[in-house]
């Protein structure tokens, strides 16, 4: 059954969702994961690129996607800034800001089309891979703002592997915002430090936020 999203306005922050249909897996490898984390990236501008493959065998060889000339230009033109993310087996979960009119959903069609695309060529597969379009929460203040981060950094409890162990989940950006952020300027998690008064204090936040406890009535993935 198809999402329900809320109309997406302009300088507003959004917790998008989407999984795959019925609810099947949609990363198989470790270099899936690696290709939508490119995407959810560098994909904020609408400024194609080609031969992706070459730039995810890049960032497998050095954990580096692209050359920072690329970079400013993506950062120039983004219709949305990426604040947070994680990436599940059969799941995504998003926290963006829209930048421009429009600027979320033109975002989630290049990425869903391009992974979608990808996926099914990889796998010799047909047919739609995400459930619907995507989900969408409006965040209305800034108390949700903190909690919805703390949930989508908590989803790795939900591989037992990875379970207290949030914060070491390579495709998150959990790590990112309580440590070293690997992406610079592509991600900005620097919204949830004007609540916060040190990185440190984030993380106490999200450990005891309770985020991932209401998980069967939270309304998301």
């Amino acid at each position: 059954m198809p999402y329900r999203s809320e109309i997406i306005a302009p300088f507003e922050h959004y917790h998008i969702f989407n999984r795959g249909v019925r609810k099947e897996d949609i990363f198989l490898r470790k270099e899936d994961y690696i290709r939508m984390l490119f995407l959810i990236l560098h994909l904020q501008a609408p400024i194609p690129f080609r031969n992706i493959g070459r730039f995810v065998g890049a960032y497998k060889r050095k954990h580096r996607f692209i050359a920072q000339t690329i970079i400013n230009e993506i950062i120039e033109n983004r219709e949305v800034e990426l604040c947070s993310f994680s990436l599940m087996p059969n799941h995504f979960h998003l926290l963006v800001y829209e930048l421009k009119e429009n600027g979320i959903s033109s975002y989630l069609q290049r990425v869903q089309i391009a992974y979608a695309k990808y996926f099914n060529k990889k796998y010799k597969k047909s047919g739609y891979l995400f459930q619907g379009r995507f989900g969408s929460v409006h965040i209305e203040s800034n108390q949700q703002l903190a909690y919805v981060s703390a949930y989508i950094h908590l989803n790795s409890r939900e591989l037992s592997l990875w379970k207290n162990r949030e914060e070491l989940y390579p495709w998150s950006s959990y790590q990112d915002v309580i440590g070293e952020n690997r992406w610079g300027f592509l991600l900005k998690p620097n919204v949830y430090f004007e609540q916060f008064g040190s990185k440190k204090d984030y993380k106490i936040f999200v450990k005891t936020s309770g985020a991932k406890d209401l998980n069967s009535s939270s309304g998301f993935l």
